[in-house]
């Protein structure tokens, strides 16, 4: 565990716990405040992953879009941008999706082992492809990650993809905007699918930070013992007597 990747995952959701609605275009859940909250944590991190389907459905360009932290990345050393990473079972992706090209530092591909060759003939050229196991497993992903000197991971989505990542439990912090409005559409993707997940109404997560951002409000939750120092500054304030939101 050690040598895994700190994970970080950021999503945002309305207010009944939706990703997005059920048909295109897009659903902006955010504000311009915290697209920029998010291009801060895009920029302290050094791989971005997504899901196969949130590729296919978003097109997103996984990029850090503020010119001033990629010139804060590139003078320690850095890439303008974080690599990106991907996970599919099938390989049904478009080369030209904005994944893949945008922006000139490494993609990877994470697929099952059996896959690898049939994936690579189709996206080789454009990432590159690596087979892990009968089935791709998280934990597997992160020690691999681990190995190429991997040190922070944020996780963007989508709901199946947080799902795999809570319920492995390989989450470090997990940051929640909420939207003030409903999607109301069972249809539409989810935050969490149906899982086993290790927090409960017997085990709960630990609440480091709430904390508005114009007209939507940010949940971080502490979700392992790699957030010890906001754990314990959690602590103490509850010991003080204060709740620890941030007006």
């Amino acid at each position: 565990m050690s040598d895994r990747p700190y994970v970080t995952v950021n999503c945002a959701v309305s207010l009944d716990g939706y990703l997005d609605s059920a048909d295109p275009p897009r659903l902006q859940l955010s504000n311009a405040a915290d697209f920029d909250r998010v291009d801060e944590l895009r920029a302290r991190s050094d791989v971005i992953l997504v899901g196969a389907r949130t590729v296919r459905r978003d097109n997103p360009r996984l990029l850090v879009r503020s010119t001033e932290r990629q010139a804060r990345r590139e003078a320690s050393g850095a890439e303008r941008s974080p690599w990106k990473a991907t996970v599919t079972a099938t390989g049904d992706l478009d080369p030209q999706a904005a994944f893949f090209t945008e922006g000139d530092f490494r993609k990877l591909v994470y697929c099952p082992r059996q896959e690898e060759r049939r994936i690579g003939r189709r996206l080789g050229h454009v990432a590159e492809v690596v087979g892990l196991g009968a089935e791709v497993r998280m934990a597997d992903l992160l020690d691999d990650l681990g190995g190429r000197g991997v040190r922070r991971l944020m996780v963007e989505g989508g709901g199946v993809t947080l799902t795999q990542f809570l319920a492995e439990g390989l989450v470090d912090e997990l940051t929640v905007a909420i939207a003030p409005f409903f999607v109301g559409d069972r249809r539409a993707p989810r935050f969490v699918g149906d899982a086993v997940l290790p927090w409960s109404a017997e085990r709960h997560a630990t609440l480091v930070e709430v904390r508005p951002i114009d007209d939507v409000v940010l949940l971080r939750y502490a979700l392992s013992g790699r957030f010890e120092g906001a754990a314990a500054a959690v602590a103490d304030r509850r010991a003080s007597g204060d709740r620890g939101v941030d007006a």
